[in-house]
């Protein structure tokens, strides 16, 4: 095996994973992106998607980004390119409102035009991410129903485009019932869900904090457990969440031991995707606080772990780091990092 030449990844004294080059540390000691004297071209951007299209179709690992799909979901096509991305997810609407102007022809002609154009195969590396408003765990039953018909409606955006999978958090108590009552409101609009739409997979991300539904394996299990059509739910892991949730993932034991617990308790068949953050918080924390890839407590070597672990090919594998900068080229930076770590076959 010969691990691709690294640009801005070293070896520390106890040989643990460190980055250089691509950050620095401002005066609060926050870190910030270092700036390059050399502007970007679109040659390089040419040469970098090119560059990790054939990593990404020799080891099988499709990394990306959240991009924003500000005037229109054809957009997020564009700006996932810019970051030489081979999978994406996006906002259908936006993620802080509960109405939006019904998808246009021209944007979902647009959108599977720009696939076509750049090579995506939206059906299985596009994973758009619901609307933080939605609850599905909520017990008042006014409020569920407005969350389930906006629920709804970004599926049937989904479907629209034709993509195949939609991430979203399954909810919370929010202190007002039991979670064993919060997963029976969360299975039952998934399974209305599934009865208004028709092919589009409901794919639950796991939680960092205690409160919310899906803080641990078990309660992603019941959920899927109560639902009725077991080939359209799915879990996607985030590596954060879990983290701050008090998997330990640091190590090739520890990582090795979380994952066997996913396959025992959920099963490798329902991973449809991951989000790759380091994480502010510390083990266990409960803290919700992503961080970019090896300056949080989680370090490089998960994810170089997960870079080279066949039972994460050909899924997407999706970036929701800090953009100190909101320009999101720091996503095109940390997706050569992590496409750095894959060890290829001679």
């Amino acid at each position: 095996m010969t691990k691709c030449s690294p640009k801005n990844i070293k070896r520390g004294p106890e040989n643990q994973l460190l980055i250089t080059d691509i950050f620095t540390s401002n005066n609060e000691g926050k870190a910030t992106v270092k700036k390059t004297r050399c502007q970007e071209t679109n040659t390089d951007t040419d040469h970098s998607i090119e560059a990790h299209r054939n990593l990404a179709s020799r080891c099988l690992k499709y990394v990306g980004a959240h991009v924003s799909a500000a005037g229109g979901a054809d957009k997020s096509i564009e700006n996932m390119v810019k970051i030489a991305g081979q999978s994406l997810a996006l906002f259908l609407k936006s993620s802080r409102s509960w109405s939006a102007p019904p998808l246009q022809k021209s944007t979902i002609d647009k959108f599977r035009e720009n696939c076509k154009i750049y090579n995506i195969d939206y059906r299985k590396f596009c994973l758009p991410h619901g609307s933080y408003l939605i609850n599905l765990g909520n017990p008042d039953e006014e409020k569920r129903s407005r969350m389930f018909s906006a629920f709804v409606d970004e599926l049937q955006r989904c479907e629209s485009l034709g993509i195949r999978m939609y991430n979203f958090h399954p909810g919370s108590t929010v202190g007002k019932c039991s979670k064993k009552e919060s997963i029976k409101y969360i299975s039952d609009c998934i399974n209305e869900a599934h009865s208004r739409t028709d092919f589009v997979i409901t794919v639950l991300e796991n939680c960092a904090e205690p409160k919310c539904v899906g803080y641990k394996f078990k309660e992603l299990s019941d959920i899927i457990e109560l639902v009725k059509d077991k080939k359209r739910v799915g879990v996607c892991l985030d590596t954060c969440h879990l983290f701050a949730a008090g998997y330990d993932v640091r190590t090739k034991d520890s990582f090795d031991s979380v994952m066997k617990d996913f396959e025992e308790t959920i099963g490798m068949e329902y991973l449809c995707a991951m989000h790759l953050n380091d994480s502010k918080g510390q083990l266990g924390s409960g803290i919700d606080r992503h961080e970019n890839l090896g300056l949080g407590n989680i370090g490089m070597e998960c994810f170089e772990f997960i870079m080279n672990d066949h039972r994460f090919n050909n899924i997407p594998l999706i970036l929701e780091t800090p953009d100190v900068n909101n320009d999101e080229k720091i996503y095109k930076k940390e997706i050569s990092m992590l496409y750095d770590l894959v060890e290829i076959s001679k």
